[in-house]
């Protein structure tokens, strides 16, 4: 059975990235109800591992591209633990916009999906560590009041990325399991002022991106 597309990430109001086809969630304050977990928006693509094969975002069919040899690499590896797991990282092999530095995979983790459900953020980790595979940077976790999380974030993007390069944003998600008709409430982001989209310009020309040894190489 062909499973939905990542749902749409809405931003913040105070997210400067936005595009004409972005959505703004303007009454965003109830996700702070809940625990939340910041984690770092790497500037990737976004890739599925699925028991029948790797995606991209849209789910329509398995991802042929140059830039996915890597993830179908991965997958090899753990296609067998995977089950009814739906596993959405962020693929870094093909260089986007931001070069990091400090890259020790090409895929991590930012989420998993069981039928209609997000799992928590505990059990996201548990899974990644299962399949031996990282999670994105968890940047902050806990409750947080409207001034509080605004102002984290914004000091966050005044630093380097925890992978080296320039911070591209923010994903702030519940820390618990929510279904995925209710994504918009739970997951929401901020996004750098000036940011590229990963358009098909990038694929034009596109290159491998450099793992962290290979900036120490004399």
């Amino acid at each position: 059975m062909q499973s939905r597309k990542y749902n749409r990430t809405y931003h913040f109001p105070f997210s400067p990235g936005t595009t004409s086809d972005d959505r703004i969630l303007k009454d965003w304050q109830g996700i702070l109800e809940h625990e939340l977990v910041i984690t770092e928006k790497l500037d990737g693509e976004n890739n599925c591992l699925k028991s029948d094969g790797v995606y991209a975002r849209s789910h329509a069919a398995p991802t042929r591209n140059p830039w996915a040899k890597n993830a179908w690499e991965i997958w090899e590896s753990v296609k067998d633990e995977l089950g009814d797991l739906e596993v959405f990282g962020e693929n870094l092999y093909g260089l986007h916009s931001i070069e990091y530095t400090h890259l020790e995979s090409y895929f991590y983790i930012f989420a998993i999906r069981l039928e209609d459900t997000f799992l928590s953020w505990e059990e996201v980790e548990f899974y990644a560590a299962l399949l031996n595979l990282p999670t994105v940077p968890v940047y902050e976790q806990g409750k947080f009041e409207e001034k509080k999380l605004e102002t984290l974030i914004l000091e966050g993007m005044e630093g380097e990325s925890r992978l080296g390069g320039e911070c591209e944003g923010f994903v702030c998600r519940n820390a618990a399991a929510f279904h995925t008709d209710d994504f918009k409430h739970n997951v929401l982001k901020y996004v750098r002022a000036s940011h590229v989209k990963t358009d098909q310009h990038w694929t034009k020309n596109w290159k491998r991106a450099k793992l962290w040894f290979e900036f120490n190489k004399s």
